[in-house]
């Protein structure tokens, strides 16, 4: 990584930019994390064709390998022409689906190892805020990961999140299969261990003000346990709005 990034975020318009975000979720999904592969080297899936894929590279990497960061959005409408969404695999989302809101899935996103805990994030963030306000969508949703298919790995996580985050009742979908885990009191609950082990991008979702929805989900082909996250665009106050919004410093 250079000492100084040069970010650039933009949606994919060719196949060339699409190979480059799925080389990039092959590298983080498959040979970091341990899902299964679907290509000798690109992570691919058959709702990738109908999505919209924001990417972001660093223009002073090599020509090659500049991708750094990606997301993949769909629409109702996308949705339509792909039979269903890719959280629907997991999810009843007829909470969602059904309700009279503009919907947006976020879906597959990773950022390049180099890249994590610093401005990339936030760069992927602010084109995707750009891209909310310009469209008018009102609720994001999609499946956030536990690295490991055992949910009692991340029983005091998944207790704190059922306990202090469910999305309300009309807008709040539930797994297909719940995933069973040892859940904990909230006398026996430690919170702190509990936020310590959570994923930074859960914890990101849920500083927005997101909301999960009832049960997780052991993904074993991903080697994930999953959880459905809410996040309701009017619901944010002006400093949750800021954190997802503001220009990168």
């Amino acid at each position: 990584m250079s000492d100084t990034p040069n970010f650039r975020a933009f949606f994919a318009s060719n196949d060339a930019h699409l190979a480059a975000a799925q080389r990039l979720r092959h590298d983080v999904f498959v040979r970091e994390l341990g899902a299964l592969p679907t290509d000798a080297s690109k992570e691919i899936d058959r709702f990738d064709e109908h999505a919209d894929h924001l990417i972001l590279v660093d223009e002073s990497r090599c020509e090659n390998d500049r991708v750094v960061g990606v997301y993949r959005l769909m629409d109702k409408r996308q949705a339509e022409s792909a039979g269903g969404f890719s959280s629907a695999n997991e999810y009843d989302l007829s909470p969602l689906v059904s309700s009279d809101r503009r919907i947006l899935e976020l879906g597959r996103s990773c950022v390049h190892p180099d890249y994590r805990g610093g401005m990339a994030l936030m760069h992927l963030w602010q084109a995707l805020a750009e891209h909310i306000r310009s469209n008018d969508f009102e609720v994001l949703f999609g499946v956030a990961s536990f690295h490991g298919a055992d949910a009692n790995e991340h029983a005091e996580s998944l207790t704190l999140l059922h306990q202090n985050h469910l999305a309300p009742m009309p807008m709040r979908p539930s797994s297909k299969d719940p995933a069973e885990f040892n859940r904990k009191s909230r006398d026996a609950l430690d919170r702190r261990k509990a936020m310590a082990n959570m994923p930074s991008l859960i914890k990101a979702y849920l500083r927005l003000g997101g909301t999960i929805g009832d049960g997780a989900f052991e993904d074993k082909a991903f080697n994930t346990t999953d959880v459905c996250m809410i996040v309701d665009v009017a619901e944010m106050d002006d400093r949750q709005r800021s954190l997802y919004a503001k220009a990168p410093r």
